[in-house]
């Protein structure tokens, strides 16, 4: 059949199947071998075919499936008091690099100078701590393409978290949190990592299609139900929810390798050794199959002398003749007790897997209940957590995705138990969280216990933990600008040395303090000055640079010849104030996201021209 006719006879029958008919337009010109189609029924665009094999659709099909919600194009901004409130993606505050300072250690740690490859328990929010461990340099050559596994158990959002907005809201307030920590997330992961979002029914079918749109569909691994409640609730209105949801995506699914998991006594019970086979356990599986073999069809001839015509109708032996001689020949088929039933293949314990692949639905005798992640922080801690979940779960998670020493992250850490699994099991691991409280109630105090080898619960006596190792407590720096009658200044603290460091991070210049430099970036140089450059500061500056590099010199006030004098003692050096460059930067970063004028132009804070947003003005001085 012509393939014009089939593809009109393709458009006739979704036409009838439509619930609202309208008229079909049909064009074709055989010189071009091409159909454009209009129809009026639900709303389908023009197509076009390129050739008769039906080729691809022309450009007039555009756009991705997607899930879209209020402000999506914007960025969150948490504050203090727990709220968020919408910004523009620029905005300093959101696009800020924060500073990690140390606030503490417990138990063994390496130097100061190698403090980011410690473990890490991190105060503040999420999303500045995952932006700070992927673009400052000390922390990016740990961290950056290098978590092995995520695990990320975050609000459920349950209408309880983000109280002061109505449901409409609460939902896209949760949707970008989301989106904008994975985004960081995937940055970090290997390329044979995974993350691991612990949800319930309340965001889970959401946060899987933002997942699709981050990591690709095609890196979907699975969707684990945990039964965490063993009896339904009775106070139910219509069905009792008793399971949590675990969405795991790969990185590259290319790449990903998980662990089998041990094998079950009743897994091995299945197998026997009805014959006394020196070989062992062994247990008969069936040699035939519904794939079509050209030498599989042939009467068989047991050893009672019963002939069996063939494999059943519809199948066919999964050996040839030939084959299943040299089996039976190496004691391989079974023929039963007697001699007389069909042939049966023999499978040996010794030579299946030594373990089961994951399944997709995890029983609480396997892993435990939500009620045993309670009972174990409140006998560790002597408080109650909220929505701990159990060692066992974390246990299970962990051994599947990662080996001794792979780097562990949560950036929800609660109670700390991805922490403490991943300690016990000899894995590097980074925890952050946001509460203050939290942290000086529940994981810190816990993480101490596990480290002392004060803790006899939960993985304890599996992993044969007895205490060891430490880590560092770091807090997310607050921010080095400020709002001061409306314009963006330095905060008050960002002074001197300070200044300097929080520059380097936003620049992604590895911080050395060697004056008159402060960091390093291959051959490029930087400088900070806490006052005014002259051309006299830029010369002399430039006469401290080897033969072959060049220096970035910032100031929080310029000299109108300043940059012109460094480029010519030093061609390709600059000089910028700040914090407006800086700022300047964040609005660049952020237009490079959009490819075209009209997506640019779709953002609310771009007008149709990619102009840079209203904002406050930039001050070169202090307030």
């Amino acid at each position: 059949m012509h393939p014009l006719k089939t593809r009109w006879d393709q458009l006739a029958r979704m036409r009838r199947c439509t619930q609202r008919p309208g008229p079909v337009r049909v064009r074709a010109k055989t010189g071009q071998e091409r159909i454009r189609v209009s129809t009026g029924f639900g709303g389908l665009p023009y197509a076009r075919m390129g050739d008769h094999g039906g080729g691809a659709y022309g450009s007039q099909y555009h756009g991705r499936l997607e899930l879209t919600w209020t402000n999506k194009d914007q960025a969150l901004l948490w504050s203090e008091d727990g709220t968020y409130r919408w910004v523009p993606p620029a905005d300093y505050r959101v696009a800020e690099v924060r500073l990690l300072h140390d606030a503490g250690q417990v138990g063994e740690v390496g130097p100061a100078s190698r403090r980011a490859a410690d473990n890490l328990l991190i105060r503040g929010d999420a999303l500045n701590a995952l932006t700070s461990l992927a673009r400052i340099p000390e922390f990016q050559r740990e961290y950056l393409g290098k978590v092995k596994l995520a695990y990320l158990d975050p609000p459920f959002n349950t209408q309880q978290a983000f109280d002061q907005y109505d449901d409409a809201l609460e939902h896209s307030v949760w949707l970008t949190m989301m989106r904008d920590r994975l985004v960081q997330i995937k940055r970090l992961l290997r390329t044979d990592g995974c993350v691991w979002v612990h949800l319930d029914d309340q965001e889970m079918a959401y946060c899987r299609v933002v997942m699709d749109e981050i990591f690709g569909r095609e890196n979907f691994v699975a969707t684990v139900a945990w039964q965490r409640r063993p009896d339904p609730r009775n106070t139910a209105r219509h069905i009792s929810t008793d399971h949590d949801y675990l969405i795991v995506f790969a990185k590259n699914i290319q790449d990903l390798q998980f662990h089998l998991l041990a094998r079950t006594e009743a897994m091995d019970s299945a197998y026997a050794n009805l014959d006394n086979d020196p070989r062992g356990p062994w247990r008969r599986s069936g040699i035939t199959a519904r794939n079509p073999y050209s030498l599989g069809v042939y009467p068989v001839t047991t050893p009672s002398g019963r002939v069996v015509p063939g494999p059943p109708h519809g199948t066919y032996w999964r050996f040839s003749a030939a084959k299943l001689k040299e089996l039976d020949e190496d004691n391989r088929i079974y023929w039963g007790s007697d001699g007389r039933s069909g042939p049966y293949l023999k499978r040996f314990l010794t030579e299946v897997a030594q373990g089961r692949v994951p399944g997709s639905v995890w029983p609480p005798d396997e892993v435990g209940y939500v009620r045993n992640g309670k009972e174990e922080v409140r006998r560790l801690i002597g408080a109650v957590f909220a929505t701990p979940k159990p060692e066992k779960l974390l246990y299970r998670v962990v051994t599947i995705s990662t080996d001794p020493g792979d780097v562990v992250l949560d950036c929800f850490l609660g109670s700390g138990t991805t922490a403490a699994v991943a300690h016990k099991l000899g894995r590097r691991w980074v925890g952050v969280e946001r509460s203050a409280d939290t942290l000086t109630t529940f994981a810190i105090p816990r993480m101490e216990k596990v480290v002392a080898g004060e803790d006899p619960g939960g993985i304890t006596s599996v992993a044969g933990w007895t205490g060891g190792g430490g880590f560092r407590i770091l807090d997310v720096a607050p921010s080095m600008f400020a709002e001061s009658r409306s314009a963006v200044v330095l905060a008050d603290w960002a002074v001197n040395g300070e200044l300097a460091e929080a520059t380097a991070a936003q620049l992604g210049y590895e911080f050395r303090f060697d004056p008159p430099f402060c960091g390093s970036k291959g051959r490029s140089l930087l400088s900070v000055v806490d006052g005014l450059i002259t051309s006299e500061v830029v010369e002399l500056i430039a006469a401290s640079l080897e033969p072959g590099e060049r220096a970035v010199v910032c100031g929080t006030a310029v000299a109108v010849d300043a940059d012109a004098a460094l480029k010519a003692v030093s061609p390709g050096s600059r000089v910028r104030r700040i914090p407006a460059s800086i700022l300047a930067d964040y609005r660049v970063a952020t237009r490079r996201l959009f490819h075209t004028r009209e997506a640019r132009a779709a953002q609310a804070n771009l007008d149709v021209n990619g102009s840079p947003p209203v904002s406050p003005p930039v001050e070169s001085v202090r307030p």
